[in-house]
């Protein structure tokens, strides 16, 4: 062990001359620790729900997305499809119309879009995850009657039962070309559609969006050969970068892949910012817990005088000094580091497990029973590089300042 940072320990642990010194090193720990343990706590919580926002989202959002570059459209009969089938990875491939739509039942109206998707939508696995009804996610029968799928907030708004087999909504699309506004009939094409089932993922598209079969949709809509979007499905154990990677070589520069992140990019972007905006704030509170530790580190270069005295008379120059204390308030500040973080860690680990910490005690419905979190490897390095830098500026300018102020006290001496 070096000499600056062995005689630092021998300081931390050994008692003082003063007890008050004593007293504020272990409350300058406490605070540092307390700090360090919300950083990781309230880190991993924000990991937890963003995971959760994201499991919620990504049930119904594709893996990979195709859009145009220019204009709304893709004209299918010149795009490459079977091609894509054939990348290694891609399970289904699914042309998609998405398009604003005003939806009537039971005397009610709402407004939201239609979704025109491709019956593979029906073998699609994790989709049977979010689906109520009596007969699943079902867009078509065997005799070729299509079927909507509404949200569970458009079905709740129009007043719709899956489970009544005489369920319906009529769907209302504007007309292309010079359409005559002086009527709903002569402004839209419209159409009704049977319900026997919804779905039911996150509150924003739950309120707006109805699943309808593509060639419905098209029909409606009055496009021949189009499509908004392309939908890729990927196998549970494909590389997606990779298959993004081959899927944008195909397809060329006049179209845009997205993955799921980057389908939702202003949810994840807002996630994001306000995680980081509370790291900001609670490392604020760091900052001022190692208050604690400046007047710890300057008390006890005010007992240890007689110390650094000796030293210097042993040979002794003032690096060596400035070296001990800086030790020091680096000690005191990874102490309480340490303390903090791991505390926190076993705190997240057992929410993880059994989690003890509950959204309610009165039975409410949750999408999740116990207050997610997730720990993350990176936050757990982050939170401690953030303590070494805050302790070793603290300790920095602390000794800095009391080594400039002890020569200048000591050549005031002289001048005398």
């Amino acid at each position: 062990m070096r000499l600056p940072l062995f005689i630092a320990n021998r300081y931390l642990l050994a008692k003082k001359s003063h007890n008050l010194i004593n007293i504020i090193t272990w409350i300058s720990i406490l605070g540092i620790s307390v700090g360090s343990f919300a950083l990781i706590v309230v880190l991993s919580a924000f990991n937890g729900l963003e995971k959760v926002i994201s499991s919620m989202n990504n049930r119904l959002t594709p893996d990979l997305q195709i859009a145009p570059v220019k204009g709304k459209t893709i004209e299918l009969t010149a795009f490459p499809l079977g091609q894509l089938n054939e990348i290694q990875g891609v399970e289904y491939v699914i042309p998609t119309i998405t398009e604003d739509a005003l939806f009537r039942a039971n005397d009610k109206q709402h407004i939201g879009q239609v979704k025109g998707v491709g019956l593979e939508y029906q073998d699609i696995e994790r989709f049977n995850e979010i689906i109520f009804g009596s007969d699943g996610l079902q867009l078509a029968d065997d005799e070729e009657h299509s079927f909507a799928v509404p949200g569970a907030g458009v079905a709740w708004y129009l007043g719709i039962n899956a489970y009544n087999p005489y369920a319906m909504v009529r769907v209302y699309v504007p007309k292309r070309g010079n359409a005559s506004l002086m009527s709903l009939e002569n402004s839209f094409n419209s159409d009704i559609l049977t319900v026997r089932s919804v779905f039911s993922t996150e509150q924003e598209q739950d309120e707006k969006l109805v699943l309808v079969p593509f060639d419905w949709l098209s029909e409606l809509l009055e496009y021949e050969n189009k499509a908004n979007n392309v939908e890729l499905f990927v196998a549970p154990n494909a590389d997606i970068n990779k298959v993004k990677k081959s899927v944008t070589s195909l397809i060329g520069e006049d179209f845009t892949v997205k993955n799921q992140q980057e389908q939702q990019e202003t949810l994840y972007r807002i996630m994001r910012s306000e995680k980081w905006a509370v790291y900001v704030i609670l490392t604020f509170i760091l900052i001022l817990a190692t208050f604690n530790v400046v007047g710890s580190l300057s008390m006890l270069m005010i007992d240890k005088r007689k110390d650094t005295e000796i030293l210097k008379a042993m040979g002794a120059d003032n690096r060596l000094i400035h070296k001990i204390f800086m030790n020091e308030g680096l000690l005191i500040s990874v102490a309480g580091g340490i303390i903090g973080l791991l505390l926190g860690i076993v705190l997240v680990l057992l929410q993880q497990q059994f989690g003890f910490v509950k959204f309610g005690t009165g039975g409410g419905n949750y999408v999740v029973d116990a207050y997610p979190v997730l720990l993350k490897l990176k936050d757990v390095l982050l939170i401690f590089a953030t303590i070494l830098v805050v302790g070793c500026t603290s300790a920095f300018l602390t000794v800095r300042h009391a080594m400039r102020k002890s020569v200048n006290q000591k050549s005031r001496l002289n001048d005398r």
